[in-house]
């Protein structure tokens, strides 16, 4: 069952929350990079803004110089997009959720995925051996070795009667009793 979590949400929040990913130091003019003397221009596309720019007379807003540039998807959307991208949920079962073309979401998704990867650091790493562990991304840190109780190991003396979902069972090899005695069997209690 797919869930419409777009509808539950509120489109200035996540408005604010893009806008603080597509632009961490601030949203500025893409073309003089002034952040002083943006003006309102207009507010057609609620919560998104245009803003005009004093310095250089451009007109700009949030998704201007990025891959959302000439959206027509909410807010909201273009947050659960990028969350379903970070967690890897598939692009037809996104598709679904939003109500929209997979192949179109598709293609955004690699752009997306294009231009994250020009912004991928690919250092190498410190050691010239990496252990398994630290090469997963959220692999915790070295932990301390096993805590072992205070006792040793069991002797064979010691040790249970064997498992619990065997139960009671004849030793093998045994015959059954009543196998043996039914007629028309073979065992030792049929006629000849």
């Amino acid at each position: 069952m797919d869930f419409p979590i777009v509808e539950l949400m509120d489109q200035e929040s996540c408005y604010r929350k893009l806008t603080g990913i597509l632009h961490p130091a601030g949203l500025c003019c893409p073309r003089c990079r002034q952040t002083q003397g943006l003006n309102v221009h207009r507010r057609n596309r609620w919560p998104v803004v245009d803003y005009h720019c004093k310095g250089c007379g451009r007109v700009f807003n949030v998704f201007t110089g990025t891959v959302f540039q000439g959206t027509s998807r909410t807010c909201a959307e273009l947050l659960i997009i990028l969350r379903g991208i970070a967690q890897g949920v598939t692009t037809a079962q996104l598709a679904r959720e939003l109500r929209c073309s997979r192949p179109r979401l598709l293609e955004l998704r690699h752009v997306i995925q294009d231009r994250a990867m020009k912004w991928l650091d690919i250092t190498a790493l410190p050691d010239a051996v990496a252990e398994v562990d630290e090469m997963y991304q959220n692999a915790g840190e070295k932990r301390h070795p096993t805590r072992r109780p205070g006792r040793s190991a069991a002797t064979k003396s010691q040790q249970g009667q064997g498992p619990r979902h065997m139960g009671k069972r004849p030793p093998a090899g045994v015959r059954n009793c009543r196998a043996s005695k039914r007629p028309g069997s073979h065992g030792s209690g049929a006629s000849k």
